[in-house]
């Protein structure tokens, strides 16, 4: 069943246009509520913790919620401005039955959403988003005053997570001769990142550390990574770390500048695990660099793709029985250290690695050269099915045989735009251009015809 609020990272948009309004995230509050008073037999009563980012919205979206918890008898804790995989620790150590984030992760401040956790610290399965789809559709209501939900304020959310953090790190190792700069977004591990790593031991050097409620990833964070290579530089730091607004995301960039993206650190981490034993295998997505998946299958090491999302990276490593996973966009997953994607504790996966090892970042990532990439957006009318276009299709696997095992070819529809998007990768740029430009070219004309 096709999802009607629900993305691939919970419900997001606009603020102050549908869905993202007072009255909806009430009633997406009581939903959620009566699901899981459901799922629980009405045994007991259920608790959810709500954290936020920094947006000048989260204190609207968050009164919301909770009167929408509140109306269908569930407990509330408030957490306040905390990471994404904070809500997601914190739901699973206090034994609560959900975890809520209002976040529009990446995006700037006038986007927000809602994304929610299982009692397990993981995304909720889309069986359970659908359960609450549905209650949307009915009428809202309220219990008896007698059952109403109470709220709460989580006291020391943030000590106890940047403790969790910490204890993910190997306890023989520390980061003391590291001078880090850390990139907070404007977001919201403004006040948790920066404590992590000093008391590791590294000098820290914090920017975009001043949410003001309206310059989340504005400029700063994983999304906008120059102002982390330049201060590097600057301030001749050996490394530096970029987190995105709810802090699940993850670049670094080495003394030179030099940034690193997903597909290079899950090479890091994979590689520094291997030094200690055999690894069998990590996942990616249909995005990951082909020179990753090629790099592995040198060393015996396995390789899936997922569909784009980590949450699908999750499932894939949950299926094969893998423990790491990630994105190009910086997700990455390590789960022996956490459930869900942490920009903070993948960051230390890596530190640890280039401690083990005793090189640089530059030196443990050297072996894996990315293949060069063209990406080609098509824009289209809505409902475009380039699979049922023999033309495209034809070319695609023209293409596909002419690049042999020497580079690959996707063709995606966005989940967001009325657009094609067309990739090639391939040993050499100029190749991977001219391909990428011939398939582009077929689906432009399939739309002139």
């Amino acid at each position: 069943m096709a999802r009607k609020y629900f993305g691939t990272d919970g419900v997001r948009g606009l603020v102050g246009v549908s869905p993202i309004t007072p009255d909806f995230v009430m009633r997406l509050g009581y939903a959620a509520g009566k699901v899981l008073v459901k799922n629980l037999g009405g045994a007991a009563r259920s608790t959810v913790l709500i954290g936020k980012d920094t947006r000048i919205s989260g204190y609207m979206l968050e009164a919301a919620l909770e009167a929408g918890f509140s109306a269908a008898g569930v407990d509330v804790m408030l957490a306040g401005p905390m990471p994404t995989p904070a809500i997601a620790y914190l739901t699973r150590a206090l034994r609560l039955q959900a975890g809520v984030v209002i976040s529009a992760s990446h995006n700037p401040y006038h986007d927000n959403g809602i994304k929610f956790f299982s009692e397990h610290g993981t995304k909720l399965p889309d069986s359970v988003e659908l359960e609450i789809e549905a209650q949307l559709d009915l009428p809202m209501d309220c219990v008896e005053s007698s059952r109403l939900g109470r709220a709460k304020r989580l006291e020391d959310a943030q000590g106890r997570y940047i403790e969790f953090c910490k204890s993910t790190f190997p306890s023989a190792l520390d980061l003391r001769g590291l001078k880090i700069v850390v990139d907070c977004a404007h977001g919201a591990a403004y006040n948790i990142a920066p404590h992590v790593f000093h008391e590791l031991g590294a000098e820290v050097i914090a920017i975009g550390n001043k949410p003001d409620g309206f310059n989340i990833n504005a400029g700063f964070g994983a999304t906008a990574p120059a102002a982390l290579a330049a201060t590097v530089v600057e301030k001749g730091a050996d490394l530096g770390i970029a987190l995105d607004g709810d802090a699940d995301r993850l670049i670094m960039c080495d003394a030179k500048g030099r940034l690193y993206n997903g597909d290079e650190l899950l090479y890091v981490m994979v590689m520094d695990r291997c030094a200690t034993g055999p690894v069998a295998g990590a996942v990616g997505t249909l995005m990951t660099n082909m020179a990753l998946e090629v790099a592995f299958k040198e060393k015996g090491i396995g390789f899936a793709r997922a569909k784009v999302g980590d949450r699908y990276v999750l499932e894939v490593m949950q299926e094969k029985g893998w423990i790491l996973g990630g994105e190009g966009s910086g997700h990455l997953l390590a789960t022996d250290k956490h459930t869900t994607g942490d920009g903070i504790i993948s960051s230390l996966q890596v530190l640890s690695a280039l401690k083990r090892s005793g090189q640089s970042l530059e030196q443990c990532a050297s072996e894996l050269v990315l293949f060069p990439q063209t990406l080609i957006n098509v824009r289209v009318q809505s409902g475009f099915n380039w699979q049922s276009n023999p033309a495209v299709v034809a070319e695609k696997e023209a293409v596909e045989r002419e690049l042999g095992d020497t580079g690959r070819v996707l063709i995606r529809a966005s989940g967001t735009e009325p657009l094609i998007r067309v990739m090639v990768e391939a040993r050499d740029a100029e190749a991977a251009a001219a391909y990428a430009r011939r398939i582009a070219d077929k689906v432009e004309a399939r739309l002139a015809a």
